[in-house]
């Protein structure tokens, strides 16, 4: 369970996408004619940041001005039992987005609300969310929740680690936050320093924001290349996955700050976090991005680990079966602790990647590993693990599964080819009548001799160098 909920402060929005099929012209005017196929409603602005903290986070407290409009009430009923939302009485109305989708492309979009208005006094249940938050996120966009002078002075005054994501049109951040999140067009909107694109120029615009907002970090985003990450030490990049994220990217931005707030909230450095959040802003955008949030929601993998799993996560493995699948070609599959990568591992990778047209890595979870090797292991956690692997041209995909054998995994990917590494026959192997029962086969390939974790392991704690 959490240790406290996680706090999402901003302007609560509605968008509505009206989905259809473009074949012709309109006789009146040069414009498509959009045949409605389907409509789809969901919470926008920080309420779909919330929503989307609260696939990781198991309480997630929305406080945020609260309209008294049909579509605050359609908000509301949106977010269902995810969140909790506090509202703050708002004399203003919900900004309501409206874009119309043509055969997958966005043609026009219509606004109506988003009109301003006094805020009324924060409930004393804000007062307490906020004492007791593990991580307080604000998703501001420009509508005035921001700027709320007692919003900020609470903002101010809370001990948990803070993400301020920005928007060109509202309030500066309040000074001191751990973490804020402009993306490469506001970084240089409110740096003002010039519209320079490269590196160096978002690097420089970085710094002059940091020091501005005198934020404790500021990580620039940059889409499908990743984040900018400024710190009192340095500068680094966070790349994204080699495989970018192409297609819709709305709700993007909310992604990555929700899961950099969840993994602040779970106790990360800020490096981490934003290395957390640019894995999970690109899994986002390769599953569809908002237009498909019912189904990402809905994802099997709950837990924070999800965001911090190797980019893509479910969503590479899926996209990895179905391709070979659909082209008629071998799935490979072999699985292991992998705790520390070396020769041996790096021969077994390659020879099974040959044997097919992909290769599925079945990782043992660290709680697995514990129970195989022992309480001193695993010697670096499954998500580190998971990264080293997926960063090998031989893999192409990687899955972590909690018992003690593959079974239940197997079972699920049906793989053409099990691969095991060592001296073992199919009479050995517990999983090779699974493998066989929807015409598997099973292959076992020798391991390169002396290379083992365990060996080296211990010639570390002997200061022995390897033979050979």
């Amino acid at each position: 369970m959490s240790a406290g909920p996680l706090v999402v402060i901003g302007d609560v929005m509605l968008d509505i996408d009206i989905e259809g099929h473009v074949s012709r012209l309109s006789p009146e005017a040069p414009v498509p004619v959009i045949a409605q196929s389907g409509e789809l409603i969901r919470p926008g602005g920080a309420a779909l940041a919330a929503l989307l903290a609260s696939r990781w986070h198991d309480d997630v407290v929305l406080l945020a001005p609260d309209a008294d409009d049909d579509a605050a009430r359609t908000v509301r009923a949106a977010l269902g039992r995810r969140v909790t939302w506090i509202g703050l009485p708002w004399a203003g109305s919900t900004s309501v987005k409206t874009r119309l989708r043509g055969s997958g492309q966005p043609i026009a979009r219509l606004d109506r609300g988003g009109s301003p208005g006094a805020i009324g006094d924060m409930p004393d249940a804000g007062r307490r969310a906020l004492a007791r938050a593990s991580a307080v996120l604000i998703a501001d966009y420009g509508l005035g929740a921001a700027a709320f002078g007692p919003l900020r002075d609470a903002i101010a005054g809370c001990l948990a680690p803070t993400v301020w994501d920005p928007h060109p049109r509202g309030a500066a951040p309040v000074a001191g936050m751990r973490l804020v999140t402009p993306n490469r067009d506001e970084a240089a909107a409110f740096a003002g320093i010039g519209p320079g694109r490269s590196l160096l120029d978002v690097e420089q615009q970085g710094r002059a924001l940091r020091d501005r907002w005198q934020a404790t970090t500021l990580a620039v985003t940059l889409g499908a290349d990743g984040a900018l990450l400024v710190q009192s030490d340095g500068i680094s990049v966070i790349p994204a996955s080699a495989t970018t994220a192409v297609g819709d990217t709305c709700g993007a931005g909310d992604c990555f700050a929700a899961a950099a707030a969840v993994a602040l909230a779970a106790g990360a450095v800020a490096s981490d976090a934003v290395a957390a959040g640019v894995r999970a802003a690109t899994g986002f955008v390769h599953a569809g991005a908002a237009a498909r949030l019912d189904e990402w929601l809905r994802g099997s993998e709950t837990a924070l680990a999800d965001a911090q799993a190797p980019l893509g996560g479910s969503q590479r493995l899926e996209q990895v079966l179905a391709r070979a699948r659909a082209q008629g070609g071998t799935v490979v599959a072999t699985g292991g602790c992998f705790d520390l990568l070396h020769a041996g591992h790096i021969e077994t990778l390659r020879a099974a990647r040959a044997l097919g047209d992909c290769l599925i890595v079945l990782l043992n979870s660290d709680e697995s590993v514990r129970r195989l090797k022992g309480p001193s292991r695993p010697l670096q956690p499954a998500p580190d693990r998971a990264a080293v692997l997926q960063a090998l041209r031989v893999v192409d995909a990687v899955a972590v599964f909690e018992d003690d054998t593959p079974n239940a995994a197997l079972a699920r990917l049906r793989p053409d080819i099990w691969v095991k590494g060592g001296d073992y026959s199919d009479a050995q192997l517990p999983e090779a009548e699974l493998v066989r029962s929807w015409g598997g086969q099973v292959i076992t390939l020798p391991f390169l001799p002396g290379r083992s974790t365990t060996q080296i392991v211990a010639r570390a704690h002997a200061g022995t160098a390897p033979a050979g």
